[in-house]
């Protein structure tokens, strides 16, 4: 008999002595796993952040006003939901847009209903990154430096960092910083935000498929991504009034649909839980996709 130990091929000859040693030995196959499916209903519910693994690098990508199933027509995103995982049961919260990006990244709407300027408390995630030294950017299409005077295709709206504190953090930067970051050492967090025509709002959904398909293989390709790192995609509303838009959830590891009821505090506990910090208002009660990313990384030896 022939079994392989190592790097090391031992054959077993008709010598009691050695047949004892190899029987004390033994000899045992090791096969790789393939990525873990989703199981619905494995999330729980935390309201703190318990990671078994230092901070990984975390991306999100937030478009604009497209259903679930609009979305999930393109040819585009269609493969990016075959390939990794999506979530079937995601929820906006509402209308206009600017309560879901307040949501996306404070864990509350603040009451407001509208897409106006309102200078909230100094709050948000990135405070809580950079009280915990944790690096991030925010990185906006058509942004040139001032978050209250930046140009079209660039909306203050879409920008929630502003509203904290009524400032314009230093960490909000250009898109076109993007690509030289994810060549060099891209922050623990990218938040990413397309102009108004390429996130799908003034221009059509095949538009925002277009300008994925080219700025998602930058991520998937950067040492970043590829090293247990996440990149959330979704959109802030739904276009068909149901509340039900899309979560792609692209990591090495994670693969499948994702039917657990899930929405945007949903994603801000994933990403303040992914990073280590606590989590921020709503998202303490809501259901976080962690623990199955954990237990994705841990099948694959990620």
């Amino acid at each position: 008999m022939i079994c392989t130990i190592g790097n090391i091929r031992i054959v077993r000859v008709l010598v009691p002595l050695l047949a004892v040693l190899l029987m004390a030995t033994g000899c045992q196959s090791v096969q790789a796993r393939p990525p873990a499916a989703v199981s619905p209903g494995s999330t729980t519910r935390s309201p703190s952040a318990s990671p078994s693994t230092p901070p990984s690098h975390v991306f999100v990508i937030v478009l604009e006003n497209t259903s679930s199933r609009q979305a999930l027509a393109q040819p585009y995103i269609s493969s990016l939901a075959s390939q990794y995982a999506v979530a079937t049961n995601y929820r906006d919260l509402g209308n206009p847009s600017l309560p879901n990006y307040l949501a996306m990244t404070s864990g509350s709407t603040w009451g407001i209903r509208d897409d106006g300027y309102h200078r909230l408390p100094a709050a948000g995630v990135g405070t809580e990154l950079t009280k915990a030294g944790i690096t991030w950017k925010a990185y906006f299409e058509g942004f040139t430096g001032d978050c209250f005077n930046s140009p079209y295709p660039y909306a203050l709206k879409h920008n929630p960092f502003a509203y904290y504190g009524g400032t314009c953090p230093a960490n909000v930067v250009p898109m076109s910083d993007l690509a030289a970051d994810l060549n060099g050492n891209p922050p623990q967090l990218s938040w990413i935000t397309p102009g108004m025509c390429n996130d799908g709002h003034d221009c059509s959904v095949r538009t925002a498929d277009r300008w994925l398909s080219g700025v998602v293989p930058q991520i998937t390709s950067s040492t970043a991504w590829q090293q247990n790192g996440l990149l959330l995609i979704t959109w802030d509303e739904s276009s068909a009034g149901d509340g039900r838009v899309a979560l792609l959830v692209v990591t090495p590891t994670l693969r499948g649909q994702i039917t657990t009821p899930l929405d945007h505090f949903s994603l801000l506990a994933t990403v303040t839980d992914r990073l280590g910090v606590a989590r921020l208002g709503q998202s303490a009660q809501a259901t976080s996709l962690q623990d199955q990313l954990q237990a994705a990384a841990a099948n694959t030896g990620g």
